[in-house]
Parts: structure tokens; sequence; C-alpha cells
């Protein structure tokens, strides 16, 4: 997600990859002309979106690992359920430290 001014912009979606609903996949390629779109036009990467199809919304191991190149940037995460209504929650992960944080829906 594209935001500027800490409110989200845009939405850009990406292809998972690895068509697994247990990790992803993002293709490098495509990833850095999302950013050079994102920046060409004076904004910031502002948070990262996912689902998780068989758990709760909160980050994995991967969500861990992989946020090591993103720091500052939110990830939020919305948990599917096939008896419940998906639930987002949005996190900070900052050297594997998870913080929760609000997330307010205009």
């Amino acid at each position: 997600m594209s935001s500027r001014d800490g409110e989200a912009t845009g939405v850009l979606p990406a292809e998972n990859l690895a068509a697994s609903p247990f990790r992803f996949e993002v293709d490098g390629p495509a990833l850095f002309r999302m950013l050079e779109q994102i920046e060409g036009g004076g904004e910031t990467l502002g948070a990262i979106y996912h689902s998780h199809t068989r758990s709760e919304p909160y980050p994995s191991q991967t969500d861990v690992n992989f946020s090591g190149g993103w720091p500052g940037v939110e990830w939020i995460i919305v948990g599917l359920s096939r008896t419940a209504d998906p639930v987002v929650r949005s996190y900070l992960i900052d050297d594997g430290e998870i913080r929760e944080v609000e997330l307010e829906i205009t």
C-alpha cells in the first residue's frame, strides 16, 4: 500500500508466486517496479498486506523474516476462516519484535 503523511493512498496488488496458502513469494522485478511507482509519485511504502487463510491474523515466522527488509512498514494481515468473518489486524515488526498497531479505516 502506498501512503502519504501516514494516510493510505493506494493499493498495488502482487501475485503470490508460491500459489500456497502457507507461504508467499513475490516477483523481485515486479516488486521493484511497484516501489518505483510509489516513490515516483512522491509517496512511500506504508504497508504490506496479505491474508492468512488457515491461521489467526498474526505475523508468522515467514512474515517476521521478510519484514527485516522493510523497517517501519506496517503489516496488515487478514485472517480468513470458513466459519467466521474476516479479521484484520496491523503490526509493526522491528528486529523480530512484533507490536500490534491501531488500524483506522475511514
